[in-house]
């Protein structure tokens, strides 16, 4: 197990020591999507849900999600965000809503995770704004889009 950094080398699961890291900037985002009947998606793309702004209330719960992050994967690092931010993408044609979680910081470890919780808590909280209309909604095609900064340098999804 010694390429997973998150395991010793007798296979128990440890906090991967950071402290002889080099700070860097640190970014990353992460995407996915959210399919909904029409019907739903009109009305999350009017604002006129019963429970009211389904993408606002969204984007904050995305937003606070990835704050919290180490909260919620055991190996985390606490980070200092210096900028998380949640976009939505209306797609049309295929009645799904693309969250898009771009999130910053200057330290020894990255953000990935970080980006990875704010899309898919951002996705969530749509899902339980519009459940009562469409339980059968599915959300797809959750990734990493991009990462830069630290020791394994940039990545881009190419697929």
């Amino acid at each position: 197990m010694q390429d997973l950094t998150h395991f010793d080398e007798k296979g128990n699961a440890v906090m991967v020591d950071v402290s002889e890291k080099e700070s860097t900037e640190r970014i990353a985002i992460a995407k996915g999507r959210i399919r909904m009947q029409r019907a739903v998606f009109e009305k999350v793309k009017a604002g006129t849900m019963a429970k009211g702004d389904v993408l606002g209330v969204a984007r904050t719960a995305g937003i606070m999600a990835a704050k919290r992050t180490w909260e919620w994967i055991p190996l985390c690092h606490m980070l200092a965000l210096t900028k998380c931010s949640i976009d939505f993408d209306l797609l049309e044609e295929s009645c799904e809503i693309e969250a898009s979680c771009l999130v910053k910081t200057v330290g020894k470890t990255g953000v990935e995770m970080e980006a990875l919780t704010g899309v898919q808590v951002a996705l969530l909280t749509i899902y339980d704004m519009c459940k009562a209309m469409d339980r059968a909604m599915v959300m797809t095609e959750i990734r990493l889009y991009e990462k830069s900064g630290g020791k394994t340098g940039d990545y881009v999804y190419a697929r």
